[in-house]
């Protein structure tokens, strides 16, 4: 075991730089990524501190541009999976969303007719309940009708507007 410098390093990944992509070529099965790989390992030897006791350059060295080169391979997964979801919605046909936006106010307009067939005292109860959600008891004293009243209209009402709108 010898103390080295991160020049030393780099000296040492100089002098086998043929023999150490061609360790890496074989493992990452990429003769251009061995090569960047080796650039990015020899970049990030440029460093003021030590890097203490090495017992191996050339195994520390290979190890470190292994691990350099796992690294870059998952970011560029990551990148790759992004882009392709940004490729995603932006290919996303909009109309389907106008179709689907064109059906609903069909179904508006058409829940709003079979609403007004209901009678005053049914539909007044429906809009209070399920439009603007009155509770039933405020519902029940206002038309001074018990809370079990107000349930058997919203059910009547519910059953009304759901038989007519299947039958449209």
């Amino acid at each position: 075991m010898t103390e080295i410098t991160w020049a030393g390093l780099r000296q040492h990944l100089v002098d086998r730089y043929d023999e150490l992509r061609h360790h890496l070529t074989r493992r990452l099965g990429s003769d251009d990524l061995a090569r960047e790989t080796l650039h990015e390992t020899y970049l990030r030897l440029n460093r003021s501190d030590t890097p203490g006791t090495v017992e191996s350059p050339g195994a520390y060295l290979f190890r470190t541009a292994l691990n350099i080169a796992i690294d870059t391979q998952r970011k560029e997964n990551r990148r790759i999976r992004r882009s392709e979801v940004r490729t995603i919605l932006e290919v996303a046909d909009e109309s389907p969303l106008q179709d689907r936006q064109v059906e609903a106010n069909l179904d508006v307009e058409r829940l709003q007719k079979v609403i007004k067939e209901l009678p005053w005292r049914r539909r007044a109860i429906l809009i209070a309940a399920r439009m603007k959600e009155t509770p039933h008891q405020e519902i029940a004293e206002r038309f001074g009708i018990s809370k079990r009243m107000v349930q058997f209209e919203l059910k009547a009402a519910m059953e009304f507007c759901r038989e007519r709108l299947e039958n449209i």
